[in-house]
């Protein structure tokens, strides 16, 4: 009785979503859970209305019990996962849920597998800019500590020892000699931020033909031919056709492409910005 009531309420829920009443849909989501409160399934549409309202802590609460009680089969938790955490800008744990979840895709053909790549490009990229933000502040406190720690010395060694006194020629000198010093490690700063803004290219062979975006997982059909593999699967579900030859293709005829891969991530890992190219 309790199921079937729990059943009822979730289809009132999903109408409510449906329509963009959020709020209203997740109370209903509530109220199936009270029926039915071991249905992993009712907590991913709980945690998909939540999304919309931004309760990002509870979307990660509802998710996380959702996965304990099913743990090895929600795309879903681990796709609402990842953006709850990435708009907490917990990065690692948004780019390791879309990773799960775009894995749990590929296993079962899901067709919302551009929607979950595209997720996963999203984390790393935005996990990239976090990083690099962190870098160049660091960077730049660290020139400003430098820069400080030199006007010291240089001011010390200007400060002539007990009763001493020092001529104008060196003071001078010494001065000079700092100048320099700071001169140079300013220049070296300078160097290493003129690296940062170098052309931002994408080589070809890392290009999908179909999306035209940066491969992350890319699977070589019969005839050698490379893809991303949401954009060729994609393509599969309209027609089982080669893009190219226009020749019979099927799913199962793909197969990774583990060199290129590989060599996209190195690539990926050194020009995080590629990821949103």
């Amino acid at each position: 009785m309790s199921s079937s009531k729990a059943i009822l309420l979730k289809e009132e829920g999903n109408r409510y979503f449906q329509a963009g009443d959020y709020v209203r849909a997740e109370a209903v989501y509530s109220k199936a859970l009270i029926a039915d409160p071991l249905n992993p399934t009712l907590y991913t549409n709980r945690a998909m209305a939540r999304l919309r309202m931004q309760l990002w802590e509870n979307v990660i609460a509802d998710c996380e019990e959702c996965l304990k009680l099913s743990p090895d089969s929600s795309m879903k938790a681990h796709y609402y996962l990842s953006q709850a955490h990435l708009a907490l800008r917990h990065y690692d744990d948004a780019v390791e849920h879309a990773r799960i979840a775009y894995d749990l895709c590929v296993q079962t053909l899901d067709k919302s597998l551009a929607s979950v790549l595209a997720q996963v490009l999203k984390s790393k990229k935005e996990r990239w800019d976090d990083l690099e933000k962190r870098r160049t502040r660091e960077n730049s406190d660290l020139e400003a500590e430098m820069l400080s720690l030199m006007e010291r010395e240089r001011d010390e060694a200007l400060r002539p020892d007990g009763d001493e006194t020092m001529d104008e020629g060196s003071r001078r000198e010494i001065t000079e000699e700092w100048e320099k010093k700071m001169t140079t490690m300013c220049d070296v700063f300078n160097k290493a931020r003129s690296a940062d803004d170098k052309p931002r290219v994408v080589p070809e062979w890392a290009i999908d033909d179909i999306s035209f975006g940066f491969m992350h997982d890319p699977v070589v059909t019969k005839t050698g031919k490379s893809y991303e593999r949401a954009s060729i699967m994609e393509h599969l579900r309209r027609q089982n056709m080669d893009p190219i030859t226009r020749t019979p293709l099927y799913p199962s005829d793909l197969r990774p492409n583990l060199d290129l891969k590989q060599a996209c991530d190195e690539f990926l890992q050194e020009n995080g910005w590629a990821a949103d190219w």
